[in-house]
């Protein structure tokens, strides 16, 4: 998102109005409904002092006094009222084209003993004729002149010349008024104000503030001690910063294989505790196709807190999430969101070049970016539903130009119950087991299904002799559209499928061959090892 302002905003106009200007046809006859009748002018404004102001009831009446000590009419000023804003031009707001200063006000030689002096000149902008400012700073209707020209000051009129030496009077008498009011409202404030500021202190007597252990403070307070910042260096000195959590009390931590990767091969790992404490670990085992790694920390602690694992299986679109990672190195960040999708199929890459994993995930909108991987997505309760996993972006050019994609509310988790499965398997024998049908599917992205490929990797039977498809009677060219009750519609969503499952599991096949549709049960084999 763009950090430059939306629109200009307008500038807000002075106190004082313009002085209005004596219009031209004011001075001439105007024709009324009788032809040929002229209109009679009106009489000029005598020039006469002011009223006298009547004395008190029970004072001496005053001693009458002559006009010219009266102090009637005033003099002239020495000379007209300096225009700040004349002849040089403001400074440019940002945003905003510079604003010219008009000229001074009241010039001319007849303009020196007009009555009342006249106010002081208008900035260019505040000029009520030139049209309404729109935001983006272009006039508006009204047939001003546009934003930013020079607004012209027209000199007062004199004093007994038509109408415009009442209504410059009436005008100055309405500012009075006005600067009157306000000096009163000031006064009556300053009088009120013992303790010589303007702040109002805020009552600090609402007491302690308590969060309920179903709020997210109290879901992330009770999560955080349990989550786990990871930073994983290869021999060679490349790495990353990932997440994990705690699973058990032996201090193996679950993350996502493509965070300890680089370490692997005799790398560096290291585990950051929220208080700060840093252990050793070394990887227990890892899954390249589910994409999902155990780690061990180097001598424990006596007092981890394994984090409750949820039943993804019952997770609804909708339900709220709670994200826990180390996005672009800040350690211990919390985000929320929903649950905005399920099932899933995402495919993805460690970035080395190896086969790709496959999941049916969970989509959430909650703010995932690279560091949150590996990290827990926790429903409202603070139970584990998934691990952050993958995120769509929609470039490639992250924060600071780094590179690196950012999230646009696309994220992706691994469901907790899939990778608890291939967890324990890791712990037990260091190796994950695949659930398999025995046949290879074209990867190709298409809308008709999983087709059986011609040829298997490396020049292979695609259909594995004695498997669970060949004991179905599957065969190259079908296309399987769904799994169970799941619509299948390319081989990456297939394999995502099955590795939802475990060995052994039967599930039911509906596949086309020559234009019909098929259905068939098969049970699932197993693999081991990621070759």
């Amino acid at each position: 998102m763009s950090t430059e302002n939306e629109g200009t905003a307008v500038p807000p106009a002075p106190s004082a109005p313009p002085v209005p200007v004596a219009s031209p046809e004011a001075s001439r006859p105007h024709p009324t409904s009788d032809a040929g009748a002229p209109t009679t002018p009106l009489p000029p404004t005598p020039s006469a002092p002011p009223p006298a102001t009547p004395p008190a009831p029970g004072a001496a009446p005053a001693a009458p006094v002559s006009a010219a000590e009266a102090g009637w009419p005033p003099p002239a000023p020495s000379a007209p009222p300096q225009d700040p804003y004349a002849g040089a031009p403001q400074a440019a707001h940002p945003g905003h084209p510079g604003h010219p200063g008009g000229p001074t006000a009241g010039g001319g030689a007849d303009g020196a003993g007009a009555w009342p002096p006249p106010p002081p000149a208008t900035p260019s902008y505040a000029d009520p004729g030139a049209g309404a400012g729109t935001a983006e700073g272009v006039g508006g209707a009204g047939g001003g002149s546009d934003w930013g020209t020079t607004y012209a000051q027209h000199p007062a009129p004199k004093a007994g010349r038509g109408r415009g030496g009442l209504v410059a009077a009436v005008l100055v008498a309405a500012l009075a008024a006005g600067g009157l009011g306000g000096g009163l409202g000031y006064t009556l404030a300053k009088n009120d104000d013992t303790s010589g500021s303007t702040t109002v202190s805020a009552s600090d007597s609402g007491g302690s503030v308590k969060r309920d252990p179903g709020t997210v403070a109290g879901v992330a307070a009770k999560a955080l001690p349990s989550t786990v910042t990871i930073e994983a260096e290869s021999t060679n000195g490349e790495g990353g910063t990932g997440t994990g959590f705690v699973f058990d009390t032996q201090g193996h931590i679950v993350t996502n294989n493509h965070v300890v990767a680089d370490a692997v091969d005799g790398g560096k790992l290291t585990a950051t505790f929220p208080d700060g404490k840093k252990y050793n670990a070394e990887v227990v085992g890892h899954a390249q196709g589910y994409d999902v790694a155990v780690i061990k920390l180097k001598s424990a602690p006596s007092d981890l807190k394994p984090l409750t694992l949820g039943n993804s299986d019952k997770v609804a679109v909708g339900d709220s999430t709670i994200a826990i990672g180390a996005p672009f190195g800040l350690s211990n960040t919390v985000t929320t969101g929903i649950i905005s999708a399920k099932n899933r199929p995402v495919a993805s890459s460690d970035g080395t070049g190896s086969n790709a994993s496959y999941m049916s995930a969970l989509q959430t909108d909650a703010s995932i970016n690279p560091g949150n991987s590996g990290g827990p997505l926790l429903d409202a309760q603070g139970n584990v539903i998934g691990i952050n996993s993958a995120i769509q972006s929609a470039s490639s050019g992250g924060l600071g130009s780094t590179g690196q994609a950012g999230s646009i509310g696309l994220g992706f988790a691994i469901p907790i119950n899939q990778a608890k499965y291939v967890a324990q398997q890791l712990i037990k024998t260091g190796k994950p087991v695949y659930a398999k049908i025995g046949a290879s599917v074209s990867l190709e992205e298409s809308a008709g299904g999983a087709k059986i490929s011609d040829q298997g990797s490396g020049g292979t039977e695609a259909v594995e002799a004695g498997g669970p498809a060949a004991q179905a009677g599957l065969k190259s060219g079908d296309v399987i559209t769904k799994l169970d009750d799941r619509v299948i519609d390319s081989g990456p969503t297939l394999i995502g499928e099955i590795w939802t499952h475990k060995p052994g599991d039967k599930v039911t096949l509906t596949y086309e061959r020559g234009g019909k549709t098929h259905t068939v049960d098969l049970t699932l084999g197993s693999r081991t090892g990621d070759s």
